[in-house]
């Protein structure tokens, strides 16, 4: 099977598992979003909706976050890992939001990158589930550890993986993908014991016929 036809028989399997998917993380708005985004590096969706309701009912918006200290903003989202350089990229792109854009998070994926803090996934992940913009395919763990898995890519750097990914995912799946991928991941093909006889893509999982 080609990679084409792999990945939208992925699709079709875990759209069966995961009728409902949608993003874990919990946003109102395109700036509880990107915040919430990038305390997730190096954490779980599950801790960052732990710790952002407190953070956003002090912080409200780009403007209130903007004249918020950096240690205001790190004592709140301690628990989220690397919490002092996290702190100060939120700081730095709500001051940049209201200063460049007007207390509006940006819908170009050029303008998002200018922001302290945001990559590609980032961007990906604000325009699509914030502004309905599809672009591109945020590669997060879950996403680069399945995709490898089931031979979909070969590279190795989230950059390069999300160019083989557009090259194979249809592009009407492009927003729906990372959600699964994400889901199933969590569900079963975990990190370092995945669930391989539970799994209803085994049959075309290269790491499990190997």
């Amino acid at each position: 099977m080609d990679p084409k036809e792999k990945a939208k028989e992925v699709v079709k399997r875990l759209k069966e598992e995961y009728p409902d998917v949608k993003i874990a993380l919990k946003f109102e708005n395109p700036f509880q979003l990107l915040v919430a985004t990038i305390l997730s590096a190096q954490c779980t969706d599950e801790r960052v909706n732990q710790v952002t309701p407190e953070l956003f009912k002090k912080f409200p918006t780009p403007e209130a976050m903007a004249k918020a200290s950096v240690e205001e903003i790190a004592e709140l989202i301690k628990s989220t890992g690397f919490y002092n350089q996290k702190a100060k990229y939120i700081k730095e792109a709500a001051q940049m939001i209201v200063e460049k854009y007007g207390g509006v998070v940006p819908k170009t994926m050029k303008e998002l990158l200018e922001l302290p803090g945001v990559a590609r996934k980032t961007a990906n992940i604000v325009l699509a589930n914030g502004y309905g913009i599809v672009e591109g395919i945020p590669v997060d763990t879950h996403v680069k550890r399945l995709a490898t898995r089931l031979g979909l890519v070969s590279a190795r750097t989230p950059e390069k993986i999300e160019k083989e990914l557009l090259k194979v995912v249809d592009k009407k799946d492009w927003f729906v993908f990372p959600l699964l991928l994400q889901a199933h991941g969590r569900k079963v093909c975990l990190a370092r014991k995945p669930r391989c006889e539970e799994c209803v893509l085994r049959d075309l999982c290269n790491d499990y016929l190997s």
